[in-house]
């Protein structure tokens, strides 16, 4: 039984199934991309997919989070609203969508990672970023557990190449670069290891959205 350590109102509008664990059977390589996605948008999209088709990945878990620690809070939509919202951008074959976080009182990645990896050994996960949240993965807590957790594949993002060489995080791990013609090895390699993958991009931003959205100007009734 899904046991919560948050307030039931956080957990509103939210299915059992929404807060569970995506089923998966046993071998398969799962990508896991987590974020706040307020609002998800084709960037999104465009990093999951890449990775998805790249690493010749059997699925990708879409982890809406419950926050994002690093970023300022007041304007997120709430969880169901986001979870929904991911369901109507990224609900595709390969695709799957879970906030199972919230109900468990994860709020951070590498309790996420250390909760998957015991509750599901038998999978291989790859955790998937955007080349711009490289850019600060070394203020993430315990970015260093994270990378001894399970592989890492980092999509190339607009305006963030130069962060795949001079992150302070991407410096700490250069060493346990795969190089990116052999990275449809990584789910099955042994962390820590990572790997940088190019494609098509799009500079569509949550930020830029969410600024949009809050702008935009009201109709009179």
């Amino acid at each position: 039984m899904t046991v919560s350590r948050l307030p039931s109102s956080d957990l509103a509008g939210l299915s059992p199934q929404a807060l569970s664990l995506p089923p998966a059977g046993r071998g398969q390589a799962i990508g896991l991309f987590g974020g706040s996605f307020d609002p998800p948008h084709a960037g999104h999209l465009l990093v999951a997919e890449t990775a998805r088709r790249r690493l010749s990945l059997d699925a990708v878990w879409w982890l809406v989070t419950p926050g994002n620690p690093l970023k300022r809070r007041g304007t997120a939509a709430t969880l169901a609203e986001r979870h929904a919202s991911v369901l109507a951008l990224a609900g595709g074959p390969g695709t799957r969508v879970t906030s199972f976080e919230a109900a468990q009182g994860l709020r951070y990645t590498a309790e996420t990672l250390a909760y998957l990896r015991a509750r599901r050994p038998d999978l291989d996960f790859v955790w998937i970023m955007g080349a711009d949240s490289l850019a600060s993965f070394h203020r993430w807590r315990d970015f260093r557990s994270i990378a001894q957790a399970m592989p890492i594949a980092v999509v190339d993002r607009p305006g963030s190449t130069f962060a795949v060489l001079s992150a302070p995080a991407a410096q700490a791990l250069s060493r346990f670069r795969l190089p990116e013609r052999r990275a449809r090895a990584l789910p099955g390699l042994t962390p820590p290891v990572f790997t940088v993958l190019h494609g098509p991009r799009s500079a569509t931003s949550s930020t830029a959205l969410r600024k949009s959205r809050m702008m935009r100007p009201s109709i009179a009734s």
